[in-house]
């Protein structure tokens, strides 16, 4: 139709010096039933202009006559042979293009000249291409797991498919792509053919309802849009993972040999991967055959410092997944291999690249159920397991925050302790959803349980693992139906709940959860609500320190087990029954003399135990010992029982190595804290024999001293924030001890340089008045 209209109105008036030339999709002989029809009109010469107006509107006017969806413009030769900085997508389109009629002359003049420009400004073009691109992935958050994508402009849709096209050419390699995407590329066309069919017009959303029209069409009614939209998310992977690698191209090709060179992250490579222009290679590839355990190495190397892999990495992973996941099925795979990489700074990116390269199934069989799960839902906006790492990628997203409303929960994410147990938990969060099972959140345990069974994870932690999981809608379930200033809701929550460790945990893994269901979801209200039912939680369980007491001691502990009746509810609730069992047989250890001390190293800290008589200053006391032997304590406990036996526990790191590098100094560790519990010790000249360190001038964490006598009836929580330094502790309970106070229960906890600290305290057994206050926070801010 288009020759016939040219040859009726704009040849008779131009012999030569004009030619119709097909571009854009036209060119590439890709029009679909409702496409535009990309047409250039050629012309020779500027002048020519006017004489052309009536026979362009001529020709124009048959084209739509004719039913077509004309897209034209008028282009001189010049303007053709030149790189259009405010226009790219003009030179974007010519590389698309192919004579239609007219003067085959002035067409050879153009191949010419666009010949020797994508010759000369290959690497301009290309610049342009990878901004285009780049603007258009972050437009749709860099994922193609969209639940309602644009098959043209999703990444992974049909403009990624000519990003390849195009850099390509550009490239001279367009048919090794073209041969790679052929299946993905078919798959495409037919369903955007399907949804112009549908619709009647240039319709590209894949939406929920044409998933079910075009699932009904070629699978009848079994199947369903979950399997189609698989299909669909497989094939968007391939040509959106092309897409990056030719992105790459791009960067790779921008960098000198001189930078090369120079590339300080060059001296990151080890002996089994070499980094080079940012990307990470594989020494011998050959090694993925013969040692799959390098794989997990290679993501530790990508979690430890940030730098993606190469294209040709990738290629050889995808190469090599079924290798990996019979090492895997063997049992091989165990939960410290996880742990190195779910501990470091940069997991969420090596995460990502696990599932770029399709191995997160082949770790954890249990995820194929959510793969390219599609769960129709107008408020989510992602496939399952992109929402999943998404919630990860989240949690990064918090750490580095300047809104002061969600810097709230930054300051909780940097006091927990151990950042791959909760990337462990949200990576199995949802793992149920492709079951069909009812309760989600409890298929996601025994998927999780499977998991980490077969990876030999320490029961502790397996627990905590299923705890977060299976609670992980309490908080979001509570915010959005339930009173938080009804007293009821914070004693549900903290009874369900149980530690504020675990509300730490769970508050920051609903932050993620929430914000990774779309890009809008956590608004200014929802954010608000979730603080609003962290602090009525939290100031609930602080108030059970001391006011939930063991009462009746449970039946399966051993004698004497009536040595934890009167201490808090909360030692039951964080203590194994192991560690129960220690601490009555330290109990009875310490019969002759009244005093047991036990120090045990874990997980590369030092945990001591202690039992004695309690008697003034002697949590203070304590603590200064430690501290007088260069321990940095990092958290602590102080119980005491019905009858005035205390339990004391500090964690503590050794950073000089010396209890390592010097045993008898264990030994001698132990006997000082015996003659401490004692009364045997000056603690004042025993820290006299050791100086503080010089003190650094940089302050990160403003100091601050709160008190709470409505928490209790018998005592006064006093909260304290402050910057951590060595001896901190030992001066806050030396100035209340000074003060003429009792400290009844202590809660100590150090993350990074912020220390938290919980003191119930009480004066001749009553809660302390305002007098007292003011005079405890003078000394407490004196000793900050």
């Amino acid at each position: 139709m288009a020759l016939q209209a040219y040859e009726a109105s704009l040849a008779p008036a131009f012999a030569n010096g004009l030619a119709m030339l097909a571009v854009g999709g036209f060119g590439r002989r890709e029009l679909f039933p409702y496409s535009d029809v990309d047409i250039l009109i050629l012309l020779q010469r500027e002048s020519q202009t006017a004489a052309l107006k009536d026979a362009l509107s001529e020709f124009v006017r048959l084209l739509w006559d004719a039913g077509l969806r004309l897209s034209h413009s008028v282009r001189t030769l010049a303007e053709c042979s030149e790189i259009h900085e405010q226009n790219i997508e003009l030179n974007i389109s010519l590389l698309d293009r192919r004579l239609l009629s007219g003067d085959r002359e002035l067409f050879a003049k153009l191949e010419n000249k666009l010949n020797d420009i994508e010759e000369r400004q290959s690497r301009a073009l290309a610049r342009h291409l990878r901004q285009l691109a780049r603007t258009r992935h972050v437009k749709y958050q860099d994922t193609f797991y969209h639940l309602e994508p644009d098959v043209k402009e999703t990444p992974g849709g049909l403009r990624d498919l000519h990003l390849i096209h195009w850099l390509g050419k550009l490239r001279k390699t367009s048919a090794d792509a073209a041969e790679r995407l052929a299946g993905p590329t078919r798959f495409l066309h037919s369903v955007r053919c399907f949804l112009h069919y549908r619709a009647g017009r240039d319709q590209n959303l894949l939406s929920f309802d044409e998933q079910e029209e075009i699932t009904r069409q070629l699978f009848g009614s079994a199947g369903g849009p979950p399997e189609f939209m698989r299909e669909y998310f497989q094939n968007g992977r391939i040509i959106y993972n092309e897409a990056r690698r030719a992105l790459d191209w791009i960067d790779k090709s921008e960098t000198s040999l001189l930078a090369q060179f120079r590339d300080w992250r060059s001296r990151l490579s080890n002996g089994e991967f070499t980094v080079s222009n940012e990307r990470v290679f594989l020494r011998t590839p050959a090694q993925l055959e013969s040692d799959p355990a390098i794989v997990l190495r290679l993501f530790e190397f990508v979690a430890r410092h940030g730098i993606p892999l190469a294209a040709e990495t990738e290629r050889r992973l995808e190469e090599n997944r079924d290798v990996f996941a019979a090492f895997c099925a063997g049992r091989k795979f165990q939960w410290p291999s996880l742990r190195n990489i779910l501990c470091l700074p940069r997991a969420p990116m090596a995460l990502r690249a696990m599932h770029n390269a399709g191995l997160i199934q082949a770790l954890f069989p249990e995820w194929q159920g959510i793969l390219c799960l599609v769960v129709p839902d107008y408020y989510h906006r992602y496939t399952v397991d992109e929402h999943t790492l998404v919630t990860i990628e989240k949690l990064d997203e918090l750490a580095a925050t300047q809104d002061p409303a969600a810097r709230r929960f930054a300051e909780i994410l940097s006091e927990i302790e151990d950042l791959a147990l909760l990337r462990f938990a949200l990576l199995f969060h949802d793992s149920g959803k492709g079951s069909n099972s009812g309760d989600h959140s409890l298929r996601s345990v025994e998927l999780a349980r499977q998991a980490m069974q077969r990876m030999q994870m320490p029961a502790d932690d397996q627990s905590a693992v299923e705890f977060l999981i299976e609670h992980h809608l309490d908080l979001s379930a509570v915010m959005n139906s339930r009173d938080l200033n009804d007293p009821a809701t914070a004693r549900a929550l903290a009874e369900g709940i149980g530690t504020i460790e675990r509300l730490k945990l769970l508050s920051v893994l609903t932050y993620a959860d929430i914000s990774a269901v779309n890009p809008g979801a956590m608004t200014p209200w929802r954010l608000d609500r979730l603080w609003q039912a962290y602090r009525a939680t939290h100031q609930e369980l602080v108030r059970e320190l001391e006011t939930d007491r063991i009462l009746d001691v449970p039946a399966d502990l051993s004698d004497p087990a009536a040595f934890i009746k009167g201490f808090p509810v909360r030692y039951l609730r964080t203590h194994t029954p192991a560690e129960i069992e220690t601490h009555l047989r330290l109990r009875q250890l310490s019969r002759p003399t009244g005093v047991a001390v036990q120090i045990d190293r874990q997980n590369g800290v030092y945990r001591v135990s202690i039992i004695a008589r309690d008697m003034p200053f002697l949590f203070a006391s304590l603590a200064g010992a430690i501290s007088s032997f260069g321990m940095d304590i990092v958290k602590a406990e102080a119980f005491s029982n019905s009858k005035g036996v205390i339990l004391d526990t500090f964690v503590f790191a050794d950073p000089k190595r010396t209890l390592e590098l010097n045993p008898p100094e264990m030994d001698r560790l132990q006997e000082t804290l015996e003659r401490v519990a004692l009364g045997k010790v000056d603690i004042d000249a025993l820290l006299r024999s050791r100086p503080l360190p010089p003190r650094l001038k940089r302050r990160t964490v403003r100091a601050g001293v709160h008190f709470d006598s409505d928490a209790c009836e018998t005592a006064t929580l006093v909260e304290i924030i402050a910057e951590d330094r060595p001896r901190l502790l030992y001066d806050l309970a030396a100035a209340i001890s000074s003060s003429g106070c009792n400290i009844d229960v202590v809660l100590i906890d150090t993350e990074g340089h912020k220390a938290i600290d919980v003191f119930y305290v009480a004066s001749d057994g009553k809660k302390l008045t305002p007098d007292i206050q003011a005079v405890l926070e003078k000394k407490l801010l004196e000793r900050l």
